[in-house]
């Protein structure tokens, strides 16, 4: 039988419980109003719309994750094929007391890990070969801990859904625009429902990013703090921040830019220039801010 979250032994963290909940209820409400204005905006086109949004968001339910994760290049391995990997795994699973989750590597020189799944039964975690060619084993096991965190907390999954609203929106307007404004007409409220449903679609999309990213931020920090306690070695997670942080700018442009898109949910962000938009509203807090929580934890350790 699997176990839920309350048996298992990562230290619980009511803050990102309590966010969890508030952004799902906020991208849910954004999303039923969306849908909403939609149908005012169109009302000959409703029955398409309300399909159109039925199947997408079971879509985006049922198969988000697993295509974030063939995205990022994630190919299962065996026990066999990877047995160090495996026992990596199989320690945090056994500290944890969490179920073990599919193992996946990733062929790709950024030095990264992710995990991604609707739960427990369905999680899958990974890493790339450039993490692997470069962590010491201490430090491997830190960076799996605060993934298989994310896992336990079941954060992952509310982020993994919550990331394709604004994917939802965009799709959500051709459809509606289509559907409502490919019949002929010539009268001036075409003319305005034609400018109103992108911009009601931007204004969602802003909205949803924004929410992620506050979620985002923290539970990163939630998932460093548990996975360091979980172990009880919050100096080897602090090296391996430090080690993959760094050798981030030694990755090609090319690459930076490909694994961008996906920095909610990798270890740490791939930015493809250092004073980019996207780092100043980055998923994830600064190294500094993460170096500084292991630092206080490791100090609370040491006077216990």
């Amino acid at each position: 039988m699997p176990k839920t979250r309350s048996q298992s032994r990562y230290a619980p963290d009511r803050g990102l419980t309590t966010r969890m909940v508030t952004t799902m209820f906020l991208i849910g409400l954004l999303y039923v109003v969306f849908v909403g204005v939609l149908l005012a905006l169109l009302k000959n086109a409703w029955p398409v719309i309300l399909l159109i949004a039925g199947v997408l968001f079971i879509a985006q339910f049922w198969f988000s994750d697993r295509i974030a994760a063939f995205s990022m290049g994630a190919r299962e391995v065996t026990p066999e094929q990877a047995p160090g990997l495996h026992g990596t795994v199989d320690r945090v699973c056994a500290l944890a007391d969490i179920p073990k989750p599919r193992v996946a590597i990733a062929d790709s020189d950024l030095p990264n890990a992710f995990a991604t799944g609707r739960n427990e039964r369905t999680a899958l975690v990974c890493v790339t070969t450039g993490l692997l060619r470069r962590l010491e084993p201490e430090e491997l096991e830190g960076v799996l801990a605060h993934e298989l965190s994310h896992v336990a907390h079941r954060d992952v999954v509310v982020m993994t859904i919550a990331s394709f609203l604004g994917v939802l929106a965009g799709v959500m307007t051709r459809v509606a625009l289509y559907a409502g404004l490919g019949r002929t007409s010539r009268d001036s409220t075409t003319a305005l429902v034609a400018l109103l449903i992108p911009l009601v679609s931007a204004v969602v999309y802003v909205i949803s990013f924004l929410l992620t990213r506050l979620l985002s931020r923290y539970r990163e920090l939630s998932a460093d703090r548990s996975a360091a306690l979980l172990t009880g070695r919050p100096s080897a997670l602090a090296s391996a921040l430090t080690k993959v942080t760094g050798e981030m700018a030694r990755i090609p442009t090319k690459d930076l830019r490909r694994a961008e898109p996906f920095n909610a949910f990798w270890f740490a962000p791939a930015f493809s220039s250092g004073e980019s938009l996207s780092r100043l509203l980055s998923s994830h807090p600064t190294l500094e801010q993460r170096l500084d929580q292991l630092g206080r934890i490791s100090a609370q350790l040491g006077r216990a």
